[in-house]
């Protein structure tokens, strides 16, 4: 009897064992992509939703089929290493960088990876070529070569009288050097001369700015910098503060009082990037998923910025931008 009842109660195991195998089968678990940033949860909720926007392109949709596990520095950069590692341990299935590549590249060589980015992929490290990338690492660029030279030569239309140019960059950054010779690779038959402005931290950036403005008739190019891009508003409100016209590549610094931005778009890249990890999670390998380029190029002018500096608009100009914020 009492044999009977044991063999009873493995029997009900086994059973219940295979129960829970076929509901385990029957409803997989939810992949779940990592997303890094070195923005606030407030500055980056608006790429948020272009990911979002991207995913749904391939048909996930976050709490329905798919889990973001959201990683932010608040633009504390040395943060950055870190964050990716806990998502390396969590582990995820997908880590989206947006701008911030380097720190997901370092942290793991297997889990997929799709970064934004507004500078040049190959000449930054993270693929060997954009058509054919290799290893675990795709994604979307708003850089172009020429996007430098063409900001200063829209600086130089909205600011005729300027007689010395710079370009800001962040200094002990990878990406300084190379944005320096292409602007002036792209000058180079003017004659025009680039000064460089370095500012490594935050407590730079005053200095830095308040320095070159006291050039003569001077005017500012702001270069490529995820680190810049978390301080936009900063940025901004010392270029108005200090009278220097200063273009940007991204719209948020006009957004913030800025006088101006010329670049690719930015939401294009995020949502393309969720597109990309969307098809990675259906089986697409990310060495097989060529790097995007931009397709479009955003010309935004901030009228009240413009009516502070004493600059007007050219009806040429007027005509070429895409919008024009009053």
């Amino acid at each position: 009897m009492r044999r009977r009842s044991i063999l009873c109660g493995v029997g009900g195991l086994v059973v219940t064992g295979l129960v829970l195998a076929v509901r385990g089968q029957a409803q997989p678990s939810t992949p779940v992509i990592g997303f890094l940033s070195n923005r606030t949860p407030a500055q980056g909720r608006y790429l948020v939703a272009a990911v979002r926007e991207g995913l749904k392109q391939t048909g996930f949709v976050e709490g329905e089929n798919v889990t973001i596990d959201y990683r932010w520095s608040g633009g504390d950069t040395s943060r950055l290493p870190s964050l990716a590692e806990e998502l390396v341990r969590r582990p995820v299935a997908v880590i989206v960088a947006g701008g911030t590549p380097q720190p997901a590249k370092a942290a793991t060589a297997s889990i997929p990876i799709v970064f934004t980015t507004g500078l040049d992929p190959m000449a930054y490290g993270l693929v060997a070529s954009l058509s054919r990338p290799g290893g675990n690492v795709t994604g979307v660029t708003f850089y172009s070569g020429a996007l430098l030279g063409k900001q200063l030569e829209f600086l130089r239309e909205l600011a005729p009288r300027t007689a010395s140019f710079g370009i800001l960059v962040r200094q002990g950054s990878p990406s300084a050097a190379p944005q320096v010779a292409d602007l002036r690779e792209a000058v180079r038959a003017t004659g025009v001369a680039i000064d460089v402005v370095p500012a490594a931290a935050e407590a730079d950036f005053e200095p830095a700015i308040a320095g070159f403005a006291r050039k003569w008739n001077a005017a500012l190019v702001v270069s490529v910098d995820p680190y810049f891009d978390s301080r936009a508003a900063q940025l901004a409100g010392l270029a108005a503060r200090y009278s220097l016209p200063a273009v940007y590549n991204l719209r948020e610094y006009v957004d913030a009082g800025g006088l101006m931005s010329y670049g690719g778009s930015i939401l294009d890249a995020y949502r393309q990037a969720g597109n990309y990890a969307g098809r990675i999670l259906k089986g697409a390998k990310p060495s097989e998923l060529p790097v995007l380029l931009p397709t479009k190029f955003e010309l935004v002018i901030n009228r009240k910025a413009l009516a502070a500096l004493g600059l007007g608009i050219s009806p040429s100009l007027l005509a070429r931008a895409d919008e024009v914020i009053e």
